[in-house]
């Protein structure tokens, strides 16, 4: 027997609020927070700004212990972890501690440390004086080991990585042990810190980025005939995965229902997704049926929509091939253009938003489109500037890597 899955907890830690409420209001608002790096000296890279958490102060937020032994994306984890734990409500004193877990997902890991640690080296004397926390910063699993040490979760313990898919990967796998009986509760989502000069010079050397400099609060344009890249963001979000008979039981705040995820390979190139779209037509059709979600019945879609040219518009294909002739009262919206690309982190911020459009009947807004691409299909009802009110009892949200991952989640209200 397969178990229902609810999410009964969610946290965010992202540059336009470091808290669920300020976050969803600015999402709502449509409100952006991009503007020039003040973590490094940008004045020679192509793009010069991105979505910052600004004035951040781990120490705010964590005991000097585990600032020390963390990199910034692990704190970032921590932090959106403890929100969505005090959220839930549930108390481990009265359950086994195996029976509650964490699969957290993050695309790049500790990338601030390692650059550090390695620009001490090369500009010393040649001795070897690294860090005895070098690796532990590094390693991409210590968000979700910390996450289980900080709390006493002894159960499913690991971390997914498929690039800017892997909270839907991480959110996926949390999913899917539940329904399987292999844990009461999985804490699951994502984190990034990728806002690093070796990070950022990589992708603004791919050309991936907005050069919008003198712009950066409508650099990220999806759909926009004139879009011209993304803008990097970081941050975490978090969300509480429990067995619907036991969220039930302890009386939880249900936020709805996960009833469907899938993933796919592209198969095609390592940064580019297929401009077809196959592979993501494929992962949303998987997904919405195990969802037993048919496409008629869909109300909103959290697109992945980066504000690349050619990423924009292979997902809009995509989706155009899911409805085929179909009359859909689906609404679609690009919310990276509020929050900024989190890379790891995205799927599960967009999860996030996804549950609040549910739970507050609103669809939140594309900002900064002025012409929308003549190439993405008319049959879409992209939903640009400003929120709208409207029924939302059914959403997915897809994510999308380098490397050709498809990873799309679907939840209903309860």
């Amino acid at each position: 027997m397969l178990h229902r899955v609810v999410i009964t907890g969610i946290g965010a830690f992202t540059p336009i609020g470091n808290d669920i409420p300020t976050f969803w209001q600015q999402v709502v608002k449509g409100q952006s927070a991009f503007a020039g790096i003040t973590r490094f000296d940008a004045s020679l890279f192509r793009t010069r700004f991105a979505a910052e958490i600004a004035g951040f102060d781990a120490s705010q937020y964590l005991s000097r212990t585990d600032v020390k032994r963390s990199d910034r994306f692990t704190q970032f984890a921590l932090i959106a972890a403890d929100q969505a734990i005090k959220d839930s409500g549930f108390d481990l004193a009265k359950m086994d501690p195996f029976e509650v877990g964490v699969i957290w997902g993050s695309g790049q890991g500790g990338t601030e440390t390692l650059e550090e640690q390695t620009r001490e080296y090369a500009l010393g004397d040649g001795q070897p004086r690294f860090s005895p926390f070098l690796v532990p910063k590094v390693l991409v699993n210590l968000a979700s080991g910390l996450i289980s040490i900080r709390h006493g979760f002894m159960g499913i313990n690991y971390t997914a990585v498929s690039a800017c898919a892997s909270s839907n990967s991480a959110l996926m796998d949390a999913f899917n042990y539940i329904r399987l009986g292999k844990a009461k509760i999985i804490v699951s989502g994502g984190s990034d810190a990728a806002i690093t000069p070796s990070s950022f010079g990589g992708y603004c050397s791919m050309k991936a980025m907005s050069t919008r400099n003198d712009s950066p609060q409508t650099a990220s344009r999806p759909f926009d005939v004139e879009r011209d890249g993304f803008v990097m963001g970081e941050g975490a979000g978090a969300l509480i995965l429990e067995e619907y008979e036991h969220a039930v039981q302890r009386g939880a705040t249900i936020y709805g229902e996960m009833t469907g995820a899938a993933m796919t390979g592209d198969a095609y190139h390592i940064t580019a997704t297929h401009p077809d779209g196959i592979g993501a037509t494929k992962a949303m059709q998987l997904a919405l049926a195990e969802a037993r979600i048919n496409i008629e019945d869909l109300d909103y879609l959290n697109a992945h929509a980066t504000s690349t040219p050619v990423g924009d518009l292979s997902e809009m294909n995509a989706v155009a091939k899911l409805t085929g002739s179909k009359k859909t009262k689906l609404h679609i919206s690009a919310t990276k253009s509020i929050t900024g690309h989190l890379m790891g982190a995205a799927g599960a911020i967009e999860a996030i938003i996804c549950l609040l459009a549910m739970r507050d009947n609103v669809i939140p807004p594309t900002i900064n489109t002025t012409v929308r691409d003549p190439a993405i299909p008319e049959s879409l009802h992209l939903v640009f500037k400003e929120a709208v009110s409207t029924p939302v009892k059914t959403v997915m949200s897809n994510t999308f890597g380098f490397g050709g991952h498809n990873g799309i989640v679907v939840f209903r209200k309860v």
